[in-house]
């Protein structure tokens, strides 16, 4: 009995001392920072963060790959006290919602394949190399449904996904699992953010609109009488429906595709007809805002496009004012356009919308004399938008003879040879100098400039030689401004430019064939176009602080200056001055307004650290995708007239054309195909005929479906 004792306790002593040396080989360090994360989790499990469980979400809220705030199941309590944990503060999160892509089911399109006997989108997705039509539409299997964690997606009577809101938490789990990209999560910083890509299923006007409104949503709330909601749907890409829709050049309707049965929607005239709804219901009606930021940020310029620059950035959450040398806001719109096509109440109107969305206005102030960018600076202002026009702008304020220097040492080429008399300039020329563009006109500002006695002159051409200069004597010029030492760079664009408080000391240039940069040093840059490139200024604080210097405040200001993103038609576009850029003015205000969007997308990104770089699969006009050269089933219906102001009355109307009333809308808006990718909604009496064809014999159309 003794000796099995001790064998019993020899081995409790040898297994202590092997536990004892495991636990020093095998230990496994684990942050105290992590759990004490985790311990404020609720310990759900419940993946809604987008991660396997409370315990990866706190390893990814330390790494800072994950918010205080990303468990779904918590409340604010519990953020807050992750935050006090982490060392910091909890903002306003903007909430983020499911949103399904496809407008009607699989039973009401015309074009359709059918997947019998499975169950799973994403084993349809794959079976026999994927969709047979539509690559893009909704399987409508209920995936997504089954996969979501809270219950928050059911399948519809039309077999689309559904979503409730009040349940819906933006986890990304429904996102995750659609192998089409149909159900994705959606708030006002992403629908503002977006650029279109090959993978949604976008319409045909929707594609050709230069602001991307959403036609065919818009349209079908017009079919169902909601009005309001018709306008707002406009508003999330136009901040101007009731200006837009009478001046629209509608290239949307060119692409309209019912003229492939009789003749396009009135598409633009519907526009006005919800936006005269607005109006006269004397009720604004306004899109939804993100949680407010409390970041200024200056817009210079209220023209269309700077007027919707500060829209779209109010919508962001931030707070933008708009500086106007006019003395009103309006631009070119409120100059340039007659008045019975634009009367000034009907502009007005939309520019309050704008200004009621959180935008603060101050006109007279021109940048350059009663501003500068670093006295925007100084007033707290995080970026600075250059949305000033140009020679357009500078005629209608009646000062077109005078130079204008909007952004420090930034000149059009134009006034540096007109101003130059005797080379006795207006501009106070400096020594180094980069002139950008102009061809023969840019050969001739360098001239000046050599005669003025520059020290440093770089001539910046985006073409190669030999696409400008072919003539004998042009090429005598060139080789002789080469040789009074002017430097000539062709295949290259201006990128960025620096500065420090109010002068210009850098300009950044690409090599458009090689990308290689090059920063050189420039105190004047001359640019050969009609208006001022858009340009958004932002602080160029160095990385590593000096000693003497502890804190950015002390530091003289320094700034960069770059152009917003590209429009995606011309994103492989370098640079100021590209094919795609505003060299006069925009042709149409709708053009003006999407680049708006484009500048606040561009703003918020800069700000908040995030790549200007545009998706892979953005959507340009040169994509090849999937596309209908007919349309079956559908019934002949007559376009609405606009109705015009008689000729006997023109003196008492305000306008020549007179807007749609509520019947004519709803006629023409029940004429809209709700058009998908390559589907649209079947109409009743294009069936009936189709039907009555069959029966009597007659051939009917061959259609595709399972």
């Amino acid at each position: 009995m003794f000796e099995a004792i001790l064998m019993m306790g020899g081995l409790g002593v040898a297994v202590g001392a092997g536990l004892a040396v495991a636990s020093k080989v095998f230990y496994v360090w684990v942050d105290p920072k992590i759990e004490a994360v985790e311990a404020q989790l609720p310990g759900a499990n419940c993946g809604g963060c987008g991660l396997p469980g409370c315990s990866a979400n706190a390893a990814a809220i330390v790494a800072g790959k994950a918010s205080p705030n990303s468990c779904v199941a918590a409340g604010e309590e519990t953020a807050e006290a992750i935050a006090a944990v982490l060392g910091v503060s909890i903002e306003a999160k903007e909430p983020d919602i499911a949103r399904p892509g496809c407008y009607f089911g699989p039973d009401d399109a015309d074009l359709k394949y059918i997947y019998n006997g499975l169950s799973d989108c994403r084993a349809a997705a794959l079976l026999n190399g994927g969709m047979k039509i539509c690559t893009i539409g909704c399987l409508g299997l209920g995936s997504c449904a089954r996969a979501c964690p809270f219950d928050a997606i059911v399948m519809g009577p039309e077999g689309l996904p559904v979503v409730l809101e009040d349940k819906c938490t933006g986890c990304g789990t429904c996102e995750r699992v659609c192998p089409k990209h149909i159900i994705t999560l959606s708030s006002v910083t992403r629908r503002i953010l977006r650029e279109y890509t090959t993978d949604e299923c976008t319409t045909p006007c929707q594609r050709r609109c230069p602001a991307g409104i959403d036609i065919r949503e818009y349209i079908r709330q017009i079919t169902l009488g909601d009005y309001h909601r018709s306008v707002q749907v406009i508003k999330e890409r136009n901040p101007f429906p009731a200006v837009i829709g009478r001046i629209c050049p509608r290239p949307c309707e060119e692409d309209c595709r019912r003229q492939m049965a009789d003749e396009p929607v009135a598409i633009n005239y519907l526009k006005r007809f919800a936006a005269d709804y607005e109006r006269e219901s004397g009720q604004r009606i306004q899109p939804y805002k993100a949680p407010a930021t409390s970041r200024k940020l200056a817009v210079v310029g209220g023209g269309v496009q700077g007027l919707s620059t500060a829209f779209f950035a109010a919508r962001l959450g931030h707070n933008p004012t708009i500086y106007e040398a006019a003395d009103r806001l309006g631009g070119l719109l409120r100059s340039a356009i007659a008045r019975e096509r634009l009367p000034e109440e009907i502009l007005d109107w939309d520019i309050q919308g704008v200004l009621d969305m959180g935008v603060v206005s101050r006109t007279g102030m021109t940048l350059g004399k009663n501003i500068t960018i670093d006295s925007l600076f100084s007033e707290g202002h995080e970026a600075v938008f250059l949305a000033s026009g140009g020679w357009d702008s500078r005629l209608t304020r009646m000062s077109g003879d005078e130079v204008e220097e909007p952004a420090p040492g930034v000149f059009l080429m134009i006034d540096l040879i007109k101003s130059d008399t005797g080379r006795s300039n207006k501009i106070a020329v400096k020594d180094d100098v980069v002139l950008v563009g102009g061809g023969i006109s840019g050969l001739r500002a360098a001239r000046i400039c050599a005669d003025l006695g520059c020290e440093n002159t770089l001539l910046i051409f985006r073409e190669a030689q030999e696409d400008i200069f072919k003539k004998d004597e042009e090429l005598a010029e060139l080789k002789a401004l080469v040789e009074d030492g002017v430097n000539v760079v062709f295949n290259a664009a201006v990128n960025a430019l620096y500065g420090e408080e109010h002068g210009l000391t850098h300009v950044s240039y690409k090599a458009l064939d090689r990308g290689v940069e090059t920063r050189v040093p420039a105190q004047n840059l001359f640019l050969a176009a009609g208006r001022f490139p858009e340009l958004i200024f932002v602080r160029n604080t160095p990385e590593i602080l000096t000693e003497a210097a502890e804190s950015p405040a002390n530091l003289p200001l320094k700034w960069k200056a770059v152009p917003p993103y590209k429009n995606p038609a011309c994103a492989d576009e370098i640079g100021l001055l590209s094919h795609g850029d505003a060299l006069t003015d925009f042709s149409a205000a709708i053009r003006a307004i999407g680049a708006g969007r484009r500048a606040a997308a561009s703003i918020h990104e800069l700000m908040n650290g995030i790549s200007l770089d545009l998706p892979e699969n953005v959507l340009t006009p040169d994509d090849v995708i999937q596309d209908v050269d007919h349309v079956e089933n559908v019934a002949e219906t007559s376009r609405q007239i606009m109705p015009l102001c008689p000729t006997r009355e023109r003196a008492r109307c305000e306008e020549l054309e007179l807007g749609f009333n509520e019947e004519k809308a709803q006629v023409e808006a029940a004429r809209c195909l709700q058009c998908g990718l390559i589907c649209y909604e079947r109409s009743e009496a294009g069936m009936a005929a189709h039907s009555l064809e069959s029966t009597s014999g007659v051939e009917a159309p061959e259609t595709t479906a399972a």
